[in-house]
């Protein structure tokens, strides 16, 4: 509870009236990564719903959702951290936490499966916030704070993840679309609080033109050649992303295939990731940055990171893999250094644009993703089924290695 004491502390290290606005940005961060997970336990069982309880549709159903989500984040992520440069952050984010809960709103009462669609549309667009919360966290934080204060927002998507996941499961049992209501009334409140604490981060002379080359998501990434340091950490960002989507796409069926694990097994192994990932984002990335600088520390945790994943590859049993999560819980340290290195390539007018670009190439990791780890596992699971695990600890090591070469001369 010390170090999580002492990460907020850290947001706090901004001007007094801004003091109580970076909180509630790392609470916007939390309660949307709540309402995010609420919904995970039922929204498949939703979808059956709709489906006469055809698991097979509903599956294919789940897929052609999870991919409409990422591709509205692709699109919209640039459109927001543009407009969040041009308008200011403090009426995104209002904006898109009102939107996310209405949407929630519309979810819980859809009659058709339509409707559902429409509703994770609205999600994938209205969640994309994230981004112009990255952008005043950069604009309210001192350069040699930033690395810590994205840690705590990554610590925000842990404690999230724990929360999120296990309230919907309890709340699922009463009623399949309870919630959605709850997430609804996360999501509202916390806009209604915003509109009373959180100020504009963005002075208007700092602001730049809003153009649709900006908010186009493939022109948006033009920024991330402004430099080749820049570009190169972008690279690294992506493909460790796109290591990460590993984890959502085949653990599931991993477990069970090599484990014999079961729902309970699973939801209580991602509620350890998560508490580990709490632990390590609040409490130990500043730490690690003090000691190492944001290089080393992006280095420490990549490389951990690749570790973590070899071990549960390679673990023969369930024990051997739960052992691998607080080795790969160091991960958590890389993003957060990597983030405050890019925040130094671009200019106060472009950390919306730098936000959004690098969600979209998130989106674009999340998009293809699952098919090359579920096609891994598919062709290798009789011979070697953590092979997935082992092509996301190669690329890991990949993006060490490039982190390694662009990053030298800062040592």
């Amino acid at each position: 509870m010390s170090e999580l004491s002492d990460g907020v502390a850290v947001l706090a290290d901004v001007p007094r009236g801004r003091r109580a606005a970076t909180v509630f940005v790392f609470f916007t961060v939390l309660l949307d990564i709540v309402a995010l997970g609420v919904i995970i336990p039922v929204f498949p069982n939703l979808l059956k719903s709709f489906l006469e309880g055809d698991v097979g549709r509903a599956t294919e159903t789940y897929g052609v959702f999870m991919t409409i989500w990422a591709v509205m984040q692709f699109v919209f992520a640039p459109v927001l951290g543009a407009l969040s440069d041009r308008f200011g952050r403090r009426p995104v984010i209002l904006l898109s936490n009102f939107g996310l809960g209405l949407d929630y709103v519309l979810m819980a009462l859809a009659p058709t499966l339509t409707w559902l669609f429409v509703g994770r549309v609205i999600s994938g667009i209205t969640a994309a916030s994230f981004t112009t919360a990255g952008a005043y966290i950069a604009d309210v934080t001192a350069p040699e704070k930033r690395a810590q204060a994205f840690g705590m927002l990554g610590a925000a998507f842990g404690v999230g993840f724990v929360l999120g996941p296990a309230m919907g499961g309890v709340l699922g049992g009463v009623d399949p679309r309870l919630p959605f209501w709850v997430a609804a009334g996360l999501s509202l409140a916390n806009a209604c609080y915003g509109l009373f604490v959180l100020p504009e981060s963005l002075p208007v002379n700092l602001r730049s033109p809003f153009t649709w080359a900006k908010a186009n998501p493939v022109a948006s990434l033009s920024l991330l050649r402004r430099s080749k340091r820049l570009t190169s950490l972008a690279v690294v960002n992506f493909v460790a992303s796109l290591a990460h989507v590993v984890l959502p796409a085949v653990f599931v069926l991993y477990a069970g295939f090599r484990y014999g694990w079961g729902e309970r097994e699973v939801g209580l192994t991602l509620a350890g990731v998560g508490v580990f990932a709490m632990i390590v984002q609040a409490g130990l990335v500043q730490p690690i940055v003090t000691r190492v600088g944001e290089r080393g520390a992006m280095m420490i945790g990549l490389v951990c990171g690749a570790l973590g994943f070899l071990i549960y590859g390679l673990a023969p049993t369930g024990l051997w893999f739960l052992l691998g999560i607080p080795m790969m819980s160091i991960w958590g340290v890389a993003g957060p250094a990597a983030q405050g290195l890019m925040t130094r390539e671009v200019g106060s007018d472009e950390q919306g644009r730098l936000q959004g670009a690098s969600s979209s190439l998130m989106g674009l990791a999340e998009l293809f993703g699952p098919a090359i780890f579920t096609f891994t596992f598919a062709s290798w699971m009789t011979t070697l089924p953590g092979a997935p695990f082992i092509l996301a600890a190669a690329l890991l090591l990949l993006a060490a290695f490039l982190a390694s070469f662009v990053t030298r001369e800062h040592s």
